[in-house]
């Protein structure tokens, strides 16, 4: 049975300019002790989602939420204010982008752990105390016994980020939700905080939902990777058939634009062309189509589902190519070819027949 069981997540903002579809029809779930990757560019819908399961997005008063969010057993969307408090930082943490703004200035870092722990714990303060002694030496702070009085602007930022980890799996939580946990660190502390995670989730069987726009950080983490865009996910699958066998353009526009080392050092990097669609005017059909270059006439009129790739039930896609298709094209780009240079070699015309779907079009 899943821990995390997301169901047809859609979270809305009704803003002056038109209504905000952050989050619009997204699915997925986590198993205990299992890493579930979240990429995309910004504005994707990573974040928005997870803080919907952490319940913060409630608190937006132009916020429209439907689906369901099973946690545990639990409807989260259903749940209480103080159900979801007593689940925040207790069964649920989440690590945030920026440990600067996530910690309190005023107050020792200790406190802030010890706050943290009696919150959902009948604990003595002492006791509280030697537990975040304890949980800083796990995550790597050397002398924390003394370094549980200093205050926040005293640590690094690795060291901070270390802190925010410590606060978060303080109370061995059943989920964490790692938001961009490596954000802003140099390449060595990244590289740390990314085995810390790791080396965690094997000690507490931690179920992990991390956020990112950076492929190379889930290739580390994640068993599943759920790729995202326009508030909609386009591709879920295991770690290996992402990396392997990748089905959906803009997937593989992700992995195109990661620098590589058996490439001479003045390669130029190959970005996606265009940008990210507004989310209050998607466009028509596949969101995709505008950034494609692939796109068919069709592409503008049919909105693809999320959908088995082939034969493979578990590896899902939302591409209105043919599988064969895409899997050839993937073929030529491996080989060196461009994406013009793939769609000639495929035989991929503006006027390729596409299979009609029984969806229609999204307004």
């Amino acid at each position: 049975m899943p821990l995390l069981e997301v169901k047809d997540l859609k979270v809305h903002f009704q803003t002056e300019d038109g209504i905000v579809q952050a989050v619009d029809g997204v699915s997925y779930t986590v198993d205990p002790g299992r890493a579930l990757g979240i990429v995309g560019e910004s504005g994707s819908g990573k974040s928005v989602s997870s803080l919907t399961v952490m319940g913060l997005t409630r608190f937006a008063g132009n916020a429209r939420i439907s689906g369901s969010v099973i946690f545990d057993g639990k409807d989260l969307l259903a749940a209480s204010d103080e159900d979801m408090r007593r689940l925040r930082g207790n069964d649920i943490a989440m690590i945030f982008q920026d440990p600067l703004s996530s910690l309190h200035p005023f107050y020792k870092v200790g406190d802030q752990l010890v706050e943290a722990m009696r919150a959902h714990r009948d604990i003595s303060k002492a006791k509280a105390l030697d537990r975040a002694v304890e949980m800083l030496g796990l995550v790597g702070i050397p002398e924390p016994r003394r370094r549980v009085d200093a205050y926040p602007h005293e640590f690094s930022g690795g060291m901070r980020q270390r802190v925010m980890i410590a606060m978060a799996l303080i109370n061995e939580p059943k989920l964490l939700i790692a938001d961009e946990p490596t954000t802003a660190l140099d390449v060595t502390v990244q590289a740390q905080i990314l085995d810390l995670i790791q080396r965690l989730q094997r000690e507490l069987d931690t179920a992990i939902v991390m956020i990112t726009h950076d492929l190379g950080v889930v290739a580390e983490v994640a068993d599943d990777i759920a790729v995202m865009y326009a508030g909609r996910i386009v591709e879920y699958a295991d770690k290996e058939s992402i990396f392997a066998a990748p089905e959906h353009p803009y997937t593989w526009g992700l992995l195109k634009s990661i620098p590589r080392l058996d490439l001479p050092r003045d390669e130029p990097l190959v970005p996606i062309p265009g940008l990210p669609p507004s989310l209050i005017h998607k466009p028509s059909g596949c969101s995709f189509h505008p950034r494609c270059p692939y796109v068919q006439e069709a592409h503008k009129r049919i909105d693809p589902a999320l959908e088995p790739s082939g034969a493979n039930g578990t590896h899902l896609v939302a591409c209105l190519l043919p599988h064969e298709t895409r899997r050839a094209l993937w073929a030529a780009l491996q080989q060196g070819a461009t994406p013009s240079e793939a769609r000639a070699r495929v035989g991929v015309a503006e006027d390729t027949p596409v299979p009609a779907l029984s969806q229609e079009p999204r307004s």
